[in-house]
């Protein structure tokens, strides 16, 4: 279980130093100058360019007899000593540091945050070095800013080090330098029982110069909006789902397609797309996995949740029901193999991958058409869920494809991002931990109720601990989606969201414009290799009419949306998704109407980077078998700038919870490039990824595939803290009983506001207009060949009655338009 940590400021009283003491630093230096020690400025560095101040140590403080421009820093509960050492690596001094006993946090020696910290540039890249000696391998070479606006921050951890018993450089370079960071303190820390020593610290700019950008002077070709092509052959099946496997293939799950007519007669499809050839192979499915949830397995299998048990009925009688079953697609074998059955149905379910390859799932409707309050847990050592009272229970509804995002210390992000009907009870977005049982509530989520089909993506990079979530509506309470996006900084002392830039606007099929708040409901994200993400596809509304026809690349670095980006010629609304494919193109495939058919085309996305000239090359790969907390070497064929791991996609419904990019921070010797991998596996859960480098002028090169954590975790996950002054509540267990005469479990839902109910029918799902009546009512979303005028007769003939507008009256029942269908004024006469 993680542990957990206090707000990083609140640790390290050390490093916020009041007036007074400052001006106590500042004659002490005064003071060692008149000692005939110099100013810092005189001393010789260690290399004209190094920008570290006293970087071998020499100078001390007169009073405190530390080095100057460095201090004594960490947090935590520990027993540490802080000691100036002869036993240096060059000149008479270094500094080491001595844990005898570690409850939790750690100690490092770090440059002082003043004018000693190293001044930097924004979008310039540096080499930090230095020598080191440690008796453990709990080392990590850690990076702090400084933010023109929000102060020092702690960054990220550059590399875990290994233990090294004689003097050892260890070199890294930075990713690039965010907008508004003026300078940067880094060091080793000591986060285990040991010891480390430090001298000789050293940092350069590593920055390659880059050419003029011809798009910000008005470029319109595809060098500055990408390319889409249409393929000449249709996919041969309604792609509700598009999981990318470890072999470079997409495996498009259909199920029964969202055709009740092929759920009738037991044709369930799913097909495997080569994008290497263009060619489909097709693949036995055995059950309905419409609606389905999945998630990649550490060993490239596909872990499939639930699916479709039962359609709806036209006249609201029976709702959509959930799959208690569970298979594994075997890339292999290219078949499906049954796993053991859950503890309950889901339909339209959630799955996370955790740190330890297990994974947790959660809502959807069960086998009664309730929503499900159980969570799943599935084992990936003993390749089956759990059963009740070993899979922990918070005995919450949690809606339907609720975004569950995995976060550094382990607990889950609930976006608010979801699929159908308004948000959750209170702030609409929470934290999870499913180990303790307790939800707390994150506030800040604009118009948390009209985010149905929006997009949550944990930003590049996952370090960073940053979410944007895009889009979304609900047609029971507004009639357009939003343009809204928010995001949140989960490494914030008190995460909360806070207003992102607006979605660029497109246009619709007649090429009418987009105008005022009209946003987009359906839509793509997609993170790319270069670190930007790219968003595409969607609909003005959830009634999955009116396709939007705009993209754009979101830039996390400077927190804006490149608009402009050539658009997919094929709609793209309900049922649609897009994946990243190991070559940096990106497959879009879905288009579902609310007429009922289905635009089988596939459309495949150049972007921009890839009309920039010739690519970097990965040229060897030491090991495809990475564990955490190492170093793993490549050699490319020209300089690059920076390296990532991209998650392969497994996604639907705008839902793709476990979609990150992971930074791998750089030691560079011309071609030979050594690449650091966190020792947190919550960072990077364990399974395939898509390890690409990006040269000076962000081209990405081809992918290569790399098994992460297949040997186990070989030093202790760094942990930093976020989220820990949020209120957490543990839902009330007392009452557990179930819904309904079958005793499903789906149904136990009760107590506190964060046990959130089951509803029979869940808003909007699949088949119903839930723009009329009551929420147990389902409006059709297409009627029997007849008239328009007869379709409230039809109705009332079904035992229907009046029925309150919602939003729009999409089906004309309100002819006299009084904001009641069926109604005295709107029934045909004969």
């Amino acid at each position: 279980m993680p542990y957990t940590v206090m707000p990083y400021r609140s640790r390290r009283p050390s490093r916020a130093r009041p007036t007074r003491t400052r001006l106590l630093l500042t004659a002490l230096l005064l003071f060692a100058a008149a000692l005939g020690l110099g100013p810092l400025g005189t001393q010789s560095a260690s290399a004209a360019s190094n920008l570290v101040k006293n970087p071998g140590l020499e100078i001390l403080d007169a009073a405190s007899q530390f080095p100057q421009c460095f201090e004594k820093s960490g947090w935590g509960d520990n027993d540490f000593s802080f000691t100036v050492t002869d036993d240096a690596h060059s000149g008479g001094r270094a500094v080491r540091i001595q844990l005898t006993r570690r409850g939790d946090g750690d100690r490092k020696t770090m440059m002082l945050e003043n004018s000693c910290a190293p001044q930097v540039t924004p979008d310039h890249q540096y080499d930090l070095s230095f020598w080191y000696k440690s008796t453990t391998p709990n080392v990590a070479f850690t990076l702090f800013r400084h933010d023109t606006a929000q102060g020092w921050v702690y960054w990220t951890d550059l590399k875990t080090l290994p233990q090294a018993a004689g003097w050892t450089r260890t070199e890294v370079r930075t990713p690039v330098i965010p907008p508004n960071t003026d300078r940067v303190t880094w060091g080793g820390a000591l986060y285990g029982v040991g010891t480390l020593t430090t001298d000789d610290y050293a940092m350069t700019d590593a920055t390659v110069p880059a050419g003029p950008d011809p798009c910000t002077t008005g470029g319109t070709g595809p060098e500055c909006r990408g390319k889409w092509t249409v393929q000449s052959v249709n996919s041969p099946v309604r792609a509700i789902h598009s999981v990318l496997l470890h072999t470079g293939k997409v495996l498009l799950i259909a199920g029964s397609g969202n055709d009740r007519d092929a759920f009738a007669a037991g044709t369930f499809k799913t097909s495997l797309f080569d994008p290497a050839t263009g060619g489909y192979t097709n693949i036995p499915t055995p059950e309905d996995f419409f609606c389905a949830g999945h998630v990649q397995l550490p060993d490239g299998r596909v872990l499939v949740v639930g699916g479709n048990k039962d359609y709806a009925s036209p006249d609201g009688s029976v709702g959509y029901k959930g799959l208690r079953t569970s298979y594994i697609f075997d890339p292999a074998q290219n078949k499906y193999v049954r796993v053991n059955d859950m503890l309950a149905g889901h339909w339209y379910p959630s799955a996370t991958t955790m740190g330890n390859g297990d994974v947790i799932a959660l809502g959807g409707l069960g086998e009664d058409s309730s929503g499900t309050v159980v969570n799943e847990h599935f084992s990936y050592a003993q390749n089956k869920w759990l059963p009740m009272g070993e899979a922990k229970q918070a005995w919450s509804f949690w809606g339907l494809y609720p975004s569950m995002i995995l976060l550094q210390d382990g607990r889950l992000f609930y976006t608010g991002s979801h699929v159908f009907g308004g948000g959750l009870p209170g702030t609409g977005a929470s934290v999870y931990d499913y180990n303790a049982g307790t939800i707390s509530e994150v506030p800040g989520l604009r118009k948390k109720d009209e985010r149905d089909q929006s997009m949550s993506v944990l930003l590049p990079p996952a370090q960073d601990q940053k979410v944007l979530t895009m889009g979304g509506g609900n047609h029971t309470v507004a009639p357009d989606a939003l343009r809204f996006t928010d995001l949140i900084d989960m490494k914030a002392d008190s995460p909360q969201y806070v207003a992102g830039p607006d979605l660029p606007q497109g246009h619709y099929s007649d090429g009418t414009p987009q105008t005022g708040a009209q946003g987009k409901v359906y839509l793509s994200a997609v993170i790319l290799p270069d670190g930007k993400v790219l968003e595409t596809g969607g609909a003005l509304h959830t009634y999955r009419e009116d396709p939007v026809f705009e993209a754009s690349l979101y830039d996390p670095a400077t927190h804006t949306f490149q608009a402009g980006l050539a658009t997919d010629p094929v709609p793209r609304t309900y049922h649609s998704s897009s994946t990243l494919l190991p070559d940096g193109r990106v497959l879009s495939v879905g288009d579902n109407p609310g007429d009922g058919s289905f635009d089988q085309r596939v459309s495949i996305y150049q972007p921009p980077y890839l009309f920039k000239g010739a690519r970097p090359q990965i040229t060897s790969l030491a090991s495809t078998r990475w564990t955490y907390g190492t170093t793993q070497r490549i050699t490319v064929d020209k300089p690059v700038v920076k390296a990532s791991l991209i998650r392969p996609a497994a996604v639907t419904h705008s839902s793709d919870p476990n979609q990150r990019y992971v930074d791998l921070p750089m030691t560079v010797d011309g071609n030979t490039i050594d690449l650091s991998l966190t020792s947190n596996p919550n960072l990077a859960p364990p399974g395939w990824y898509m390890l690409s480098v990006v040269d000076a002028t962000g081209v990405p090169s081809v992918s290569k595939w790399v098994r992460i954590g297949s040997e186990g975790q070989v030093a202790a996950a760094r942990v930093q803290s976020f989220a820990d002054e949020l209120k957490a509540s543990e839902p009330d267990t007392g009452s557990t009983g179930g819904t309904g005469s079958t005793g499903s479990m789906s149904g136990m839902a009760h107590g506190s506001a964060h046990r959130h109910p089951g509803v029979k029918m869940a808003e909007g799902y699949d088949g119903c207009d839930h723009a009329y009546g009551r929420i147990s009512q389902c409006v059709p979303w297409t009627f029997p060949k007849m008239p328009q005028a007869e379709r409230c007769t039809w109705l009332l003939a079904k035992g229907y009655g009046r029925l309150e507008v919602h939003g729009r009256d999409r089906h004309r029942l309100d002819r006299n338009k009084d904001g009641i269908a069926c109604g005295k004024g709107d029934v045909t006469r004969r």
